[in-house]
Parts: C-alpha cells; sequence; structure tokens
C-alpha cells in the first residue's frame, strides 16, 4: 500500500451501471493490501456496492450476490412507454424492481446499522442540487431509498419520490466526488472510475436503439466533468486513481460481470502497488 494514503483512506466509488461491479473486485484488493479505509463515497453503482461494504458484507457474499443478477432483477420494461401518449411515461423501465433488488442487496438496514460511514448522493429534479445521505447528513430517508434513487438513471428509471423531493442518479452533478471525500478529513483518496470514455463505438450505442443512446449521452455529459475533475486534482489528500480497462462495454452487460469484478482487482491491486497519479491513469 501507498503509504503517502495515510491512516484515513476514503474510498470514492462511480457510477457506471453494470461495470461498476468493478468496485467489488477493487474492495479485495485494498483489502488484500490492508487499506485502512474509514469511508466511502458512492454513486448510483457505487453506492450500492458501497453500501454492501460499510454494511459489514463480506466481498464473497458481495461477488455472489453479483453474480445472482440478471436482467430480469432490473430491467423490467415499463409498458406504458408503448400506449398512446406513451411519450409522458417517466420511463424505460420500471423502478421498483429496481428498489427491490436494492432492498435483497442490503436488508432493509437503518443508518445506524453502518460499520463505518457511507455517504450517498442523488440530485433534487427541483432545485437542480445534490443531495447527500448518510451519517452527518441527511438520514431522513432510508438506506435502501437513497441508493435507488443515486442509482435511478433518468429516462431508464423514474424519479425516486421520497420526503417529498422527486431525486434521480447522483451522476447526473457529480459521478466521481472526489471532494466531498476530502472534506471529511480523509489523509488519502481511492476513486474507481468504472464509466464510460470519452470515445465510443456510435453506430453500437444506435444499434441498440434509445437505451443505448442515452447511456452513451450520458456517459459524454457526466464523463466530461469527471475526467476534469480527476485531471486538476492536486490534493491535499493524496489521490490513487484507479481504471479498470472496461472500455467499449455496456453498463447493462450481464454476461461480464465476472470480467468485470477481476478487471477491478486487477486494476486497483496494480495502482496500489505502484503509486500512479491521476494525469498518467486517467483516461
Amino acid at each position: 500500500m501507498d503509504e503517502a494514503l495515510g491512516r484515513r483512506v476514503w474510498a470514492v466509488l462511480g457510477g457506471g451501471g453494470l461495470k461498476g461491479l468493478a468496485h467489488v473486485g477493487a474492495w479485495r484488493a485494498m483489502r488484500e493490501a490492508d487499506v485502512p479505509v474509514q469511508g466511502i463515497v458512492g454513486t448510483s453503482i457505487g453506492a450500492l456496492v458501497g453500501a454492501c461494504f460499510a454494511l459489514g458484507r463480506t466481498v464473497e457474499q458481495v461477488e455472489t450476490l453479483a453474480r445472482s443478477l440478471g436482467p430480469r432483477d432490473i430491467l423490467r420494461v415499463n409498458r406504458r412507454v408503448a400506449w398512446i401518449n406513451g411519450i409522458r411515461a417517466q420511463s424505460v423501465f420500471k423502478g421498483e424492481p429496481l428498489r427491490a433488488f436494492v432492498a435483497r442487496a442490503l436488508g432493509e438496514p437503518s443508518w445506524d446499522d453502518l460499520v463505518f460511514p457511507l455517504l450517498v448522493n442523488a440530485v433534487d429534479l427541483e432545485t437542480g442540487r445534490t443531495e447527500w445521505f448518510g451519517p452527518g447528513e441527511r438520514t431522513d430517508v432510508s438506506l435502501v431509498d437513497a441508493v435507488w434513487a443515486s442509482a435511478s438513471l433518468p429516462v431508464l428509471y423514474p424519479p425516486v419520490h421520497v420526503a417529498g423531493q422527486w431525486l434521480v442518479d447522483g451522476g447526473v452533478d457529480e459521478m466521481l466526488p472526489l471532494q466531498r471525500a476530502a472534506d471529511e478529513g480523509a489523509t488519502g483518496l481511492i476513486a474507481v472510475d468504472p464509466g464510460a470514455g470519452a470515445q465510443a463505438d456510435a453506430a453500437e450505442a444506435v444499434g441498440r436503439g434509445m437505451v443505448g443512446i442515452h447511456e452513451r449521452v450520458f456517459a459524454i455529459m457526466a464523463g466530461r466533468r469527471r475526467r476534469e475533475a480527476v485531471a486538476s486534482w492536486a490534493g491535499p489528500p493524496p489521490l490513487v486513481f484507479v481504471r479498470p480497462p472496461i472500455e467499449g462495454y455496456s453498463g447493462f452487460d450481464f454476461e461480464r460481470i465476472d470480467f468485470f469484478m477481476e478487471a477491478g482487482y486487477e486494476a486497483t491491486r496494480r495502482a496500489l502497488g505502484g503509486a500512479q497519479r491521476p494525469a498518467a491513469t486517467g483516461p
């Protein structure tokens, strides 16, 4: 482990659909390297994986959960889309199956059940402001609902209506919230970025229809800000940036879950052994 990270390390787990299961492998590498992770900031799939570990789940338990995930668990088509005036439907997929999977993954815990701090972000559709949930922040929304909101990518999933707000995926504002983790007093950061790169196969995205096109457009918008944040990071605290080599894959590629986890493991293991810098490892 890079000793420059100190004894109060925070992990920042970004969004990326199923590619974010790279976080599971990344966590295995951190555990093997005895990294003293004291907290997690998670966005979207990073919020779900981060919540699993912040609740004390083992790597093996989360790997088993990841391998059990199939399309029917989270991709139930909202049939209203095909109705007359279907354009007024809130989303392509139903939101309830996604919440049900989050609840299956986490149980129905309270924030007090966390074994170390977890911060989760979602965006308020009314104000455009990022809302933070977790210890020291808002806990008026359940842990399950906060993670569900953080992963509810607009158009694909409906906004989550809780506590009088309509909330959507935290990556709409910040896909990799480095500063938020630094503000928690971290002596070092490990940021794992499974998001899409600056370029992708446009024909492949178009060939997957509106879901593929929207996924690509969102990746373009969120990716620019994410890359700028990493490239401009000068610290403190020092940052180990992990970019698993999973370019070119869809965020809904259920056939490559094991590959994503292994890629996260190998990339994190190399990063922790080599003191890589953000400018050298970013996309």
